[in-house]
């Protein structure tokens, strides 16, 4: 079995059989996540019987993922500390009038649906897998409409975060040697989950990017207490180009301050007051005709030296991560251009998806983490012995090379040059280089299987 089919192999479909077919199917996709599933499937009987295997009711997404989120939870046990990243990325069918189910984006002309994951992320940007999935459709003709102001958290779509961070806690109880952190973006930034989150000695921490200046319970706001405190730390990093941002240098200050928020008003419930930490790192001298670069953490945890505070932001960035994911799902596995009538049937297909971009990014951070770690911990015999032949054009040696040098022998695969200054493969080349390696094993499995033959 692949390392990749492992990870639900101990699947629980209702019936063996489709056990067998949803392993042998995440497999199929995993070797060709760029095509069709008829193309990843190579044939009408094959792709026939993956429909069939949508089209029953046991198949749904959270069974599909329950018993790789259970391989996650066993990953999650080897490390002191992991990140509890949730993100929305919005689906876009627009134009497939044959998928049945959907609901409008942004516009009523935008059809699609959205997606809500949790992903386990190590503080050193190690992706562990995927720890749950939350989708939903907006009903058709609620765009525009005036919502009730009043209206409980429960009636609203941001409670995915608190019902989020609710999940993570309950996790928290049985990884008693492993602490969690919560962490989501701005979005996330709601009084309920803070008041949800107590943060006893045996559950989840949380933090969270701040977009509103709260109001204090001694009074003032959360700005001005920010802005009257000492600087704590500076950092300076490199700030990569893309989405509408320059490649430059930012020099940020950090200030740190605990305070007690001041509850809001809820027509439903009476919210305490409550402590959190908020820390601001911002840019003051930003260059001529550039935004500065700013962020408000919220955290229930005390940070009391520039360690502590650049430990906190760090954590932050690693939800960098789930857009990394959210990019191989759309551009590697090209989710958005599947072909299923249905919704029922489109959501456990987006399961085994997440499963497959999962690996692929793991794959890319474990090899800078682990380089020197024998690549059969991650790859099946036939893998990295099809690739060592393809690509160094020599019989396999009887010692499994590094995972640092396999990767790179696959990433070449894909494009990757490995000159010293192109740093460490990136997912995009990864994956591509993954779909020909499949190729090769199956070349190598024939040629085997002839000669095998032939001696008989």
């Amino acid at each position: 079995m692949s390392a990749l089919a492992a990870e639900v192999h101990n699947i629980d479909l209702g019936d063996a059989r489709r056990d067998r077919r949803a392993q042998r199917m995440l497999g199929q996709l995993g070797d060709k996540p760029r095509e069709s599933i008829p193309s990843a499937c190579g044939g009408w009987t094959e792709t026939r019987a993956v429909y069939r295997l949508f089209d029953r009711a046991e198949v749904t997404a959270e069974r599909v993922l329950a018993p790789h989120s259970a391989c996650t939870v066993e990953r999650m046990r080897e490390h002191p500390r992991v990140l509890c990243i949730q993100d929305t990325s919005e689906l876009d069918y627009t134009g497939k009038t044959d998928i049945q189910g959907l609901g409008p984006l942004n516009y009523d002309t935008r059809q699609g649906l959205y997606l809500h994951p949790t992903l386990a992320v190590t503080p050193d940007r190690l992706c562990l897998g995927v720890l749950d999935i939350y989708s939903w459709v907006r009903e058709p003709g609620s765009l525009g409409q005036e919502k009730d102001p009043n209206r409980p958290l429960e009636q609203k779509e941001s409670v995915r975060w608190v019902d989020g961070y609710q999940k993570v806690n309950e996790l928290a109880e049985s990884l008693t040697d492993t602490r969690l952190t919560y962490v989501s973006d701005r979005e996330g930034d709601i009084y309920d989950l803070f008041v949800e989150a107590p943060c006893p000695e045996a559950a989840a921490d949380w933090l969270v990017r701040g977009q509103y200046d709260r109001a204090l319970a001694a009074g003032g706001t959360l700005r001005r207490s920010l802005a009257e405190a000492p600087v704590l730390a500076e950092i300076t990093f490199e700030q990569p180009g893309g989405n509408g941002r320059t490649a430059r240098t930012v020099h940020q200050q950090i200030k740190v301050v605990r305070v007690v928020l001041k509850a809001p008003w809820r027509p439903d419930r009476v919210l305490p007051d409550t402590e959190v930490t908020a820390l601001l790192a911002t840019e003051p001298h930003p260059p001529a005709g550039e935004e500065p670069v700013e962020w408000l953490l919220l955290t229930n945890l005390p940070v009391e030296s520039a360690e502590q505070a650049l430990e906190k932001l760090q954590w932050y960035l690693c939800r960098w991560q789930i857009e990394i994911f959210f990019r191989i799902l759309k551009s590697g596995c090209r989710i958005e251009d599947l072909q299923l009538e249905k919704l029922e049937r489109l959501e456990p297909a987006l399961a085994f998806y997440m499963i497959i971009a999962w690996r692929v990014l793991f794959l890319t951070m474990l090899g800078r983490e682990c380089p020197e770690m024998p690549c059969d911990v991650v790859f099946e015999e036939a893998e990295w012995q099809a690739v060592y032949l393809v690509t160094q054009r020599q019989p396999p040696p009887d010692t499994p090379p590094s995972l640092d040098r396999m990767v790179r022998m696959i990433a070449g695969l894909g494009g990757f040059l490995d000159r010293k200054c192109d740093g460490f493969p990136g997912p995009q080349t990864l994956w591509i280089g993954l779909q020909r390696a499949a190729d090769f094993v199956l070349a190598l499995e024939a040629q085997r299987s002839i000669a095998a033959g032939g001696d008989g």
